[in-house]
């Protein structure tokens, strides 16, 4: 046995512990650790104005791959810090935890806790160049990230002081970075997908400038909401048939929390939440929205009972009743957040119940004290009481599934093929298209750890029924058995019986349909399969060349050209139809064999667009669907599903 002794230890000095284990800090070297970087940068300019300094912020992708940010805000300080004897803006970008949002001296509420922020992005870039434009002067200083005489990667070290380079009238920060390559590859920056995050920031902070400038493509754009969550809530529901036109804005603040939300109903059966701490998307929800929604319950519960919309011997609704078709806006600043987990994605500070449920209640008294509102208060009781009879169905639609669920169990004899292993991290299983697709991936599979589950018919379109009809449909019921995670409110990740939950259909229209069928279903109504990174789309084959004992596989129109000038002369080539055309072999090797099928990984980035996506294309409105078709489909590529899922 090697001994183990101090001289063993490694100490990583100033920002080598980032360089070696980027994913502590940024979760990924792929497209969204990149971008992640970024939001580090632009998320410290949020937090500047948001608090009241500057109301503009400029993100600029450069020619060369790098990124600035520009403010106009105070500026980051540039005297010397008292202990460590530097320059603000040098401890900033050169030390781990070094913030100035630890207290509430100059930020009440900020984003970024940590203090990690712009110091992991000088870390993870070549170069990283700030301007500071303060006191009537403007400094700058530059930090590069260079192999030593050994070879190994120092990070983020500063090329000299910072230094007074002229005087300025303005004040504010501009900070750019070059993403390394040495750590992110060849990935570039996203100019849509910066688009998207920035739209949703302007949503939240009413009235600031955020612009967006690419200078590869040309494209930019400036967002400013004066409405601020109220345009949020009329662009979530687009294309949606709204209740009432006009929100119901809530804006309320305690000594510790200060709150905005805005809700409308439409004539869906779902719930649509949406709720952010600082700015940062809490999408596993949180003690503010548990507080939100009791305030709501029980105020909305009281009303009913003086417009004598519920009767003295009736029962209350419950909450679920009023959440049917509601869309829900939360936004909250706060101090000495807790977020559950280093995702930040659920908040949980006990007194964010406590507060917000008060505030919620204050604030409905308030509006619906209103005449005029109390129309809005009507339609909302009436669609709960809609929903409760609905809920009555539903509850005994699940007391039908469950009685029925033996005799489930025992259909799926005939149609799942169930692996050997137990343990569900172990195991996967195939959602195949027909009956014929299903025989040969059964043969096909790999017994130990592969499910196979055949439809026999298209499945229902979640988006348009309510759940017990839902229910009623045999091939969603045959999921759910499946699966054994229940549905809805029922739901529980903890008994999913398989870690990877596959879709595999022909790359064909009806094929993509029936993908958007079950996606949709898994997104009303089993959604924490998706953000949990359960939920995978299978990549068939559209052609098999051979040229004797030589065979490709290829698996777009857009690859085939290339395949094929391999093979030269006297090849034979076959496109697939269907999954059904290939033999268990061919089925094994091409899309169910982990050493050599594709997978693309169905993940949740951005809810607000993920929500607009699935009403557009399942829900009732057509000319938003023509719209969308218009705007986005490549007709002069037959592969542009495939290159985009790619």
């Amino acid at each position: 046995m090697s001994n183990y002794e101090s001289k063993d230890i490694v100490v990583l000095d100033g920002l080598d512990a980032v360089r070696l284990r980027p994913g502590m800090y940024i979760g990924t070297t792929g497209a969204k650790g990149l971008h992640h970087i970024l939001w580090e940068i632009v998320d410290n300019a949020i937090d500047e104005i948001s608090n009241g300094f500057g109301n503009k912020i400029t993100i600029t992708l450069e020619k060369d791959g790098s990124a600035t940010v520009e403010d106009n805000g105070r500026g980051i300080p540039v005297d010397i810090h008292p202990t460590e004897k530097k320059s603000g803006v040098e401890v900033v970008f050169t030390k781990l935890h070094a913030g100035g949002k630890f207290d509430t001296h100059n930020y009440g509420y900020s984003g970024g806790l940590h203090g990690v922020g712009a110091s992991v992005t000088n870390a993870l870039s070549e170069w990283l160049k700030v301007t500071v434009f303060k006191n009537k002067k403007k400094y700058y200083m530059e930090f590069r990230s260079y192999p030593d005489e050994k070879g190994k990667i120092k990070s983020g070290i500063p090329v000299s002081p910072l230094t007074e380079i002229g005087t300025s009238t303005s004040t504010g920060t501009k900070i750019q970075f070059l993403p390394d390559k040495r750590v992110f590859g060849d990935i570039t920056f996203s100019y849509d997908a910066i688009v998207r995050r920035v739209r949703e920031l302007a949503f939240l902070n009413k009235g600031i400038i955020i612009e967006v400038i690419d200078k590869n493509s040309g494209q930019d754009q400036t967002y400013c909401y004066e409405g601020g969550l109220k345009d949020f809530i009329a662009y979530i529901n687009e294309g949606k048939t709204v209740l009432f036109n006009k929100p119901i804005y809530l804006a309320s603040e305690s000594k510790i929390i200060k709150m905005e939300a805005a809700v409308q109903y439409t004539d869906s059966y779902t719930e649509n939440s949406f709720s952010f701490v600082n700015n940062i998307p809490t999408t596993e929800g949180g003690t503010h929205e548990t507080g939100f929604r009791t305030g709501f319950t029980k105020f909305m519960n009281e009303f009913a009972r003086t417009l004598g919309l519920l009767k003295e011997k009736e029962q209350n609704f419950i909450g679920e009743d009023f959440r049917e078709g509601i869309t829900v806006v939360l936004a909250i600043k706060m101090n000495n957040v807790q977020f559950e987990g280093q995702t930040k994605t659920k908040l949980g500070n006990p007194e964010a119940k406590t507060d917000i449920e008060a505030m919620v209640y204050k604030e409905l008294s308030k509006f619906f004290s209103v005449k005029d509102n109390q129309k809005i208060a009507e339609i909302i009781i009436n669609k709960a009481k809609g929903a409760s009879k609905s809920r009555e169905a539903a509850r005994r639609a699940k007391e039908l599934s469950r009685a029925k669920n033996s005799a489930d169990n025992f259909n799926l004899v005939g149609k799942l093929a169930s692996c050997t292993s137990r343990k569900a991290e172990l195991s996967e299983l195939f959602i195949v298209e027909g009956d014929s697709a299903g025989g040969s991936a059964k043969q096909g599979r790999d017994r130990a750890f592969q499910a196979i589950l055949p439809l026999r018919g298209k499945p229902l379109n979640a988006e348009k029924k309510r759940l017990e009809q839902v229910l009623a449909n045999e091939e969603i019921r045959t999921i759910i058995s499946a699966l054994e995670t229940g549905i809805s409110e029922d739901f529980n990740i903890n008994n999913l019986r398989y870690n990877k939950v596959i879709i595999l259909s022909d790359a064909d229209q009806d094929g993509a349909h029936i993908r958007a069928i079950l996606l949709t279903f898994f997104f009303r109504y089993m959604r924490e399969l998706i953000t949990d990174g359960h939920v995978f789309i299978g990549l068939p084959p559209l052609y098999k060349i051979q040229k004797g004992n030589q065979i490709e596989y290829v698996y777009s129109d857009y690859e085939l050209p290339e395949a094929i000038k391999r093979f030269g002369r006297n090849y034979q080539i076959q496109r697939y139809k269907g999954l059904g055309e290939m033999n268990p072999e061919q089925l094994w090797e091409t899309t169910m064999d982990p050493e050599k099928r594709t997978l693309v990984k169905v993940t949740i980035d951005d809810a607000t667009e993920a929500e607009k996506m699935v009403t557009t294309w399942m829900g009732d409105n057509i000319e938003a669907r023509k719209e969308y078709i218009s705007e986005h489909a490549n007709f002069d590529r037959e592969d542009t599903f495939m290159e985009e899922i790619k």
